[in-house]
């Protein structure tokens, strides 16, 4: 065996006087601790990096003009722009920035940092909510115009996809089924510009915009519910108020104390954001598309006032997490501040309402 291999040997010498051997260097010991440090050092690098990925991948899509962006999908074609366009173009574009925003969906992920992740989840859910509002919304109200009338074919096909299962991964997986709709509406978009195809239709009627709007009002007036409830409420039972002969089907306390769980309060909140941020993008689009049914109704008004209460929903968080402090404490409750915002939009979109069924 080479010398330079060997193990080098240092005598010390005890105090009694015997000689004793000290190995201070084994090869093979050495190469194992390396193994080792190199494990702990990839582990430390992945952790590191799910982290990071974890953190950017939180960040909510910024407001998009939904002008700029049907204007973008016409290909600065603005004759393309006829009824309909800008809100069919504002909900292909809500359903892309679910998909492909930094991270993709993640709803459905099963390996870090996608796993671990919990309120881009949420929002997410609150983003897939009024998309599937939306999508039955067209399907059955904007683009028919009588009860009579055959349901769009596309339309027929994108409203089912977004119902599917949001945590799918696998066989199919949710992303899939979700950009069959996306499809689907890209060529309801297409036909809808189409002077040639005269079945793509979307009909701006005041009763078509208040029927969604009804559905809109129920949303809002959910989430204000939850969102109120975080610090805990004693509640009278309302639910049959103003009908005398109503009934349920099963008997409730006249009172009761209501609560969203604490593990719930940011997934609650986090899903208000990602459903007012949706919902901004299409009353914004609408408003577009029903500018003169709006100004003959004298509602432009009271619509502007919910835009400017979504939009303040929807102001950048610069608290790392979801504040929880009681009503009148020392501590910002975030779930209140969100609660507010959407009771005034639910207040507002009422009046709305009330002006469309006008004649």
């Amino acid at each position: 065996m080479d010398i330079q291999s060997k193990p080098k040997l240092v005598a010390q010498k005890a105090a009694t006087g015997v000689k004793r051997v000290v190995r201070l260097y084994d090869p093979r010991t050495w190469r194992q601790k390396g193994w080792l440090w190199t494990a702990g050092l990839v582990l430390l690098t992945y952790a590191v990096v799910v982290v990071v990925l974890g953190i950017y991948w939180s960040y909510e899509p910024d407001v998009f003009d939904v002008r700029e962006n049907a204007l973008t999908m016409a290909e600065g074609d603005e004759a393309k722009l006829v009824p309909g366009f800008t809100t069919t173009a504002a909900v292909v574009r809500v359903a892309e920035e679910l998909l492909y925003k930094p991270g993709g969906y993640l709803s459905n992920d099963v390996t870090p940092p996608g796993l671990y992740l919990d309120n881009m989840p949420n929002w997410e859910f609150g983003v897939l909510t009024e998309l599937r509002d939306m999508a039955r919304a067209l399907r059955n109200d904007f683009s028919r115009s009588q009860t009579q009338s055959v349901e769009d074919r596309d339309l027929a096909i994108a409203d089912p996809q977004f119902n599917y299962d949001s945590e799918s991964w696998i066989l199919p997986s949710t992303e899939s089924e979700y950009k069959k709709g996306v499809a689907a509406l890209y060529r309801y978009l297409h036909r809808l510009a189409d002077e040639k195809d005269y079945d793509g239709q979307f009909y701006a009627r005041a009763d078509n915009f208040a029927s969604y709007l009804e559905l809109v009002r129920k949303r809002l007036g959910n989430f204000t519910q939850r969102l109120a409830t975080s610090i805990g409420q004693q509640r009278l039972n309302i639910d049959l108020a103003g009908e005398p002969r109503a009934r349920r089907s099963t008997a409730v306390p006249d009172e009761g104390f209501v609560q969203t769980p604490w593990l719930e309060v940011d997934d609650v909140f986090y899903e208000a954001r990602g459903y007012t941020w949706a919902l901004l993008h299409t009353l914004e689009a609408l408003a577009v598309d029903f500018r003169p049914v709006l100004t003959d109704k004298n509602a432009r008004a009271s619509f502007q006032q919910v835009i400017r209460e979504l939009q303040a929903a929807n102001e950048a968080m610069w608290s790392p997490i979801v504040l929880n402090g009681t009503g009148f404490g020392l501590l910002a409750n975030h779930s209140l501040v969100m609660a507010s915002y959407i009771a005034s939009a639910n207040s507002a979109v009422g009046d709305l309402v009330s002006l469309l069924r006008q004649g």
